[in-house]
């Protein structure tokens, strides 16, 4: 996938509005493969909604959405699957984890269906961001944070054109901000890909090309 178009697009829930003030929606963007976008965002201006859009989780939304050029309202459930396992990869704010399962195993989940990283290149990931010895305890028993770091891992996982993170560093410090800012620019680098980061105040430390305000 090479570019993500946004066409007069407008939450269901702002139906009416003529004005939003927004950059993104009732405009025309397109988001393409290769750079970095952060989009910032106050709460309720429908940030995590865009996210869901753009992954398919939902389409209660006006205008039009392409992904090359195509409406992802054409796409079908097993072309979703594709899309959600090699073309983007997304880090949802609320991070769905497996309370019951360890950090490793949620990450597994993923890396099982993709075989994108050794357990090594898994392992060296925990470590860089300072939790290789939370790799075998339960994700219920860690700290927010410890979880968002998990989350990290896990959407690197698997190859992507696109990085889609929702307020990906919400519970990091500025230390492990940078961190990930690291890991997440190397992998996109090495994958040729774009990465579309949202935020309502605690940016991600990457190069951004453009931003937008939601």
């Amino acid at each position: 996938m090479n570019k993500i178009e946004l066409i007069n697009m407008l939450p269901a829930v702002f139906a009416g509005r003529e004005d939003t003030g927004s950059e993104v929606w009732l405009r025309n963007v397109t988001f393409e493969r290769g750079h970095n976008y952060l989009i910032t965002a106050e709460s309720g201006t429908g940030k995590s909604s865009l996210c869901s859009y753009i992954y398919g989780y939902r389409n209660d939304f006006s205008g039009s959405l392409l992904h090359d050029g195509r409406d992802v309202n054409s796409l079908t459930v097993a072309e979703w699957c594709q899309v959600r396992r090699n073309a983007i990869a997304y880090l949802p704010q609320e991070l769905r984890l497996f309370p019951e399962l360890t950090a490793l195993e949620n990450i597994q989940l993923k890396n099982q269906l993709t075989n994108h990283k050794t357990h090594k290149q898994i392992m060296d990931l925990l470590e860089a961001l300072g939790i290789p010895e939370k790799a075998n305890s339960p994700v219920a028993k860690l700290s927010i944070g410890q979880q968002q770091r998990v989350a990290i891992v896990r959407t690197l996982c698997q190859p992507a054109d696109f990085i889609l993170l929702d307020e990906p560093v919400s519970h990091l410090d500025e230390t492990n901000n940078r961190i990930v800012a690291r890991l997440v620019t190397e992998e996109a680098q090495h994958l040729g890909a774009g990465v579309i980061a949202t935020s309502v105040g605690n940016n991600v430390m990457i190069n951004i090309d453009k931003e937008l305000k939601l």
